[in-house]
């Protein structure tokens, strides 16, 4: 009991520190710092007999080694090089070629609505290229915002299409897929189409139903006049690459799925094709530009970018890692499988107690994923004890973690929205909130369905 109450004390620390705005790799590290020394004090192993210091006390510092080197292997050097593969298509101008190449032809759409469910989908397309929520709101206002004004629009439909469209498109470079494949021994193809897209591809189309009606109703029930303020608007590049660049950003999509449904016979993982798709790209600069020197500059993004991956993710990773470790060596884990596995319904229990607090705690924060981060490393062993498909409970916490941040008014695409707009995040937030509502829901029930 003792050791429940501590864990439950840490846990809410943890959540009090996200809630005052301390980074969440912080906060995850400071927590399970803080559970490894707890279970030492209690008399609890923190390392297996095999791999002890030989002190109880240095046990919880080799663990953080541990963790970091567990961390930065197949999933840590994945999520860095997608990062850095993502920040060289942003330095070469490719991502805007891709994102300007797929949203021209929506300007020839004359219907207001007709396009609310059009940009939703077209959006959610965008965001494999372009996989922060808030970069891809700075690049569609700048870029579609101001047309989307001029046929008639209202700067809170177009505000509340462009803040959801980053959040659930099921893909195979996102690091959170990745993560969950690693952690239930998944091939990554095969987790993002037999389990994310089986939910998330009919949550996305009752979604765009969603928005389709709620942006009219709301509408027609506060019609809006209001004029662009040109000066907010982030200015475009004017150095752009040739339209065919547009197929660079997708080039390892595109590669992965060759090798991953019909060419199985060879063996390679998305860090090969990633760098394939980097080799490419390079000696088609070196070709255009004819400046290798430029181009071998230009390259150091790419390395720039892997190390804010592990800034963004692979920190946080290490971090959740280490409170899942202190949750074990308390022995907190076993005491919450002990407590529901015979309980009727558990499963259910189970996905509505994770979902719900990654959905909370994403309201607070602004994204939930740190959420998910934390929480992954514990769900296949809860799930074999409890005798439930441990999907089930990954694939509403992965969603949810990222639904929930279009509709918190601290969220940085919401805020990036708002502040070219003009209106209050709150109001933004109305106009996102039923969609999102409708995608939370959708993905509770169809996990449910599909996967107890």
């Amino acid at each position: 009991m003792v050791e429940l109450i501590f864990g439950l004390v840490v846990i809410v620390l943890a959540g009090w520190m996200i809630y005052k705005k301390v980074n969440a790799t912080v906060a995850l590290f400071i927590a399970g710092i803080l559970l490894l020394f707890g279970a030492a004090i209690m008399g609890h192993p923190v390392l297996p007999e095999e791999t002890t210091t030989g002190s109880i006390w240095l046990d919880p510092i080799k663990s953080i080694t541990q963790s970091f080197v567990n961390n930065l292997g197949n999933i840590g050097m994945t999520i860095m090089v997608l990062f850095g593969f993502s920040s060289y298509m942003t330095q070469i101008g490719a991502n805007e070629v891709t994102v300007r190449t797929l949203m021209k032809p929506l300007s020839g759409i004359k219907s207001v609505y007709v396009l609310v469910p059009v940009i939703f989908i077209v959006g959610n397309l965008l965001s494999l290229v372009v996989p922060s929520a808030s970069s891809l709101a700075v690049l569609l206002m700048a870029t579609l915002y101001p047309v989307l004004k001029r046929i008639g629009m209202s700067a809170l439909t177009a505000g509340a299409v462009i803040a959801t469209t980053a959040t659930i498109i099921p893909t195979p470079l996102g690091a959170d897929n990745v993560i969950a494949a690693e952690t239930f021994g998944i091939n990554l193809m095969d987790y993002v189409l037999k389990y994310h897209a089986a939910i998330s591809i009919p949550t996305l189309i009752l979604m765009t139903i969603a928005h389709y009606f709620w942006q009219k109703y709301l509408d027609k029930k506060n019609p809006e006049t209001d004029d662009i303020d040109e000066s907010k608007l982030t200015a475009l590049r004017e150095d752009l690459p040739p339209a065919f660049y547009g197929i660079l950003p997708i080039l390892p999509l595109i590669l992965i799925t060759v090798f991953g449904i019909f060419i199985k016979s060879i063996n390679i993982g998305l860090v090969e094709i990633t760098f394939i798709s980097l080799i490419v790209t390079v000696i088609i600069e070196i070709i255009r530009k004819r400046k290798i020197q430029q181009v071998f500059d230009e390259l150091m993004v790419f390395f720039k970018g892997m190390g804010n991956g592990l800034a963004m993710v692979v920190a946080l990773l290490v971090a959740a890692s280490l409170m899942v470790d202190g949750l074990k060596a308390l022995g907190i884990i076993d005491m919450l499988t002990n407590s529901v596995k015979d309980v009727n319904g558990a499963g259910m229990i189970l996905m509505f107690a994770f979902s719900g607090i990654t959905a909370l705690i994403g309201l607070i924060s602004g994204g939930g994923l740190a959420v998910f981060y934390a929480s992954i490393g514990l769900l296949p062993d809860i799930a074999h004890n409890v005798g439930i498909n441990g999907v089930m409970l990954a694939i509403p916490m992965q969603l949810i973690a990222n639904l929930v941040r279009s509709v918190s008014p601290v969220a940085a695409v919401i805020i990036v929205v708002c502040s070219i707009i003009g209106k209050s995040p709150m109001a933004i937030v109305k106009r996102t909130s039923v969609p999102i509502i409708v995608g939370i829901i959708s993905t509770l029930v169809l996990s449910y369905v599909m996967f107890s």
